[in-house]
């Protein structure tokens, strides 16, 4: 089906619920004020010259406005450019000049940004501004304001359109600018279906928190959901009260977040005041997530936790470890099962690859790779880098990862964090994860720094309270031996994160080689 139908789908379940309530706003739409919403929207583009599957960016905080707009760009059949307002200004506009988008809706908020993207990409030459008219712009509500609901083209086919491209999606650009990623109706529909299987039945009204900017992975979690007739709740960003808030006064169901946010409700003095059992589903996905403190959430939240492991390139939900899996772990049974992303999702074949090409048994680490319908066609204009990403016959995630012997897939590291000391490969994320079972320990990032025996030791940067480096080394000792433990510790008040939220091992690493020893 085309991206848009998931939401009909939701839409014929009753089209006078609450589709989406913006809390910042106060204003709350149906599902039908919705559906003619993106009919306006989209009949008013192609009044306006907008040509079939023409990329169209949005760049704006979370609003029921702004999920209205990516809503449209679907029924008008075009290309979601996700822009993401915290990337520097320079790589947007190089993002948005490489992928040829000639179309932006922002939000005035945004308007100093909007302002430099129009003087340096020559090719965007339509804008519309979503809350108010602006420097020329004129508003949303001026734009569809003569649109005609009958006006709309036809884009259907029996078959959904499979081949039409959903959106250029932007990978995380954390070793050089990002690439566009292809997306077809077929991949993006096979994401939606897998995912919303996963997480229904669950309740009969689920209400869905996105709290996750929807320019990344909560925009495929609430059309997830918004197929199955869900209601979205908004906030325009994360803050822990207002998250806790929330969940209670509107009964939030479901929810998406990346571990960092699960941590600082964790931390959060309102927590113990909080209701929260009206959760169903409280998805982690976007990093690995300390064993010990989704232990400590399952305590709390109760057995609702679970975990997806995807990428850009093969969005979201190539794995899947269920709130059982996860309850049962918390609760002493396969307790190292906290440590998994799940098994593979019906969805795709995973396998375990070595350097030479060929598949690897349970137990030995090598690189994740993936094939079905869920990989995405190609990065946009970059053949050479396609091809480089597609050898042996599978996508090539760049993740290192185990499997046991009950098909339950474990995440060791990235290729190019693995830290090489001595001769020993060394697992960043193994090393992170010992480090953070310590209760004072907020955050660690493990990276390799020059040694001039070793070649690189092991360094761990931390956000911690009241723990001195000893106490972590030797914790870490205990746990994985005196090869895999840091040599050294650093304190910091916050680590680096890129754009998409992931912590930026690259500027992590810059403060300590220089740019001819860089390794890794």
């Amino acid at each position: 089906m085309r991206a848009i139908d998931y939401f009909d789908r939701g839409h014929d379940i009753d089209p006078e619920s609450p589709c989406l309530i913006d809390v910042e706003s106060g204003e709350t739409l149906s599902f039908a004020a919705v559906r003619t919403q993106t009919i306006r929207i989209a009949a008013a583009l192609h009044a306006a010259g907008f040509r079939n599957q023409q990329p169209i960016a949005l760049y704006g905080p979370n609003s029921a406005t702004i999920m209205v707009a990516l809503l449209a760009i679907w029924r008008a059949n075009g290309q979601w450019v996700p822009v993401n307002t915290r990337n520097a200004i320079d790589a947007n506009a190089a993002y948005l000049d490489y992928v040829r988008c000639g179309w932006l809706f922002y939000h005035s908020s945004q308007a100093d940004d909007v302002a430099a993207l129009k003087a340096r990409v020559p090719g965007l030459t339509h804008f519309v501004c979503l809350d108010r008219p602006h420097d020329g712009d004129p508003s949303l509500d001026q734009f569809i304001c003569d649109s005609e609901l009958d006006s709309l083209p036809d884009f259907s086919d029996p078959f959904g359109k499979p081949d039409d491209v959903v959106g250029l999606f932007p990978t995380g650009g954390t070793t050089g600018p990002s690439r566009g990623v292809v997306v077809t109706n077929l991949g993006w529909g096979t994401m939606i279906e897998t995912l919303a299987q996963a997480v229904d039945g669950r309740t009969e009204t689920p209400v869905s928190l996105v709290v996750a900017p929807i320019t990344h992975a909560a925009g495929p979690v609430a059309l997830a959901t918004l197929s199955l007739g869900a209601s979205q709740v908004i906030l325009p960003g994360f803050d822990a009260p207002a998250v806790l808030d929330t969940i209670a006064r509107h009964r939030v169901t479901h929810v998406y977040m990346p571990p960092t946010a699960l941590y600082s409700l964790l931390d959060a003095p309102e927590l113990a005041r909080s209701d929260t059992s009206s959760l169903k589903i409280f998805l982690l996905v976007g990093s690995p997530v300390s064993p010990e403190k989704l232990r400590q959430a399952v305590e709390i939240f109760g057995p609702c936790l679970c975990q997806t492991y995807g990428q850009v390139e093969s969005p979201m939900i190539v794995t899947w470890l269920s709130p059982e899996d996860v309850a049962a772990a918390a609760s002493g049974d396969r307790p190292e099962r906290l440590a998994s992303c799940g098994r593979p999702s019906r969805s795709v074949r995973v396998a375990i690859m070595g350097e030479d090409g060929a598949l690897l048994p349970d137990g030995e680490a090598g690189e994740l790779v993936v094939r079905g319908v869920l990989v995405s066609r190609e990065y946009y204009a970059m053949p050479d880098a396609t091809a480089e990403v597609r050898t042996h016959g599978w996508h090539h995630t760049g993740d290192i990862a185990r499997r046991d012997k009950d098909g339950y897939l474990y995440i060791v590291d990235r290729k190019k964090d693995m830290v090489v000391s001595g001769g020993f490969n060394v697992f960043s994320a193994e090393v992170e994860a010992a480090v953070t079972e310590l209760a004072a320990v907020r955050e660690c990032a493990v990276i390799g720094i020059p040694h001039e025996k070793w070649g690189e030791a092991v360094h761990a940067i931390v956000v911690a309270d009241n723990i001195g480096e000893t106490e972590i080394i030797s914790h870490a000792k205990a746990r994985l031996g005196g090869v895999k433990a840091p040599k050294s510790v650093a304190f910091v008040p916050a680590i680096p994160r890129t754009a998409a939220g992931k912590m930026d091992k690259k500027a992590l690493r810059a403060a300590y080689w220089s740019g001819a020893r860089m390794v890794n």
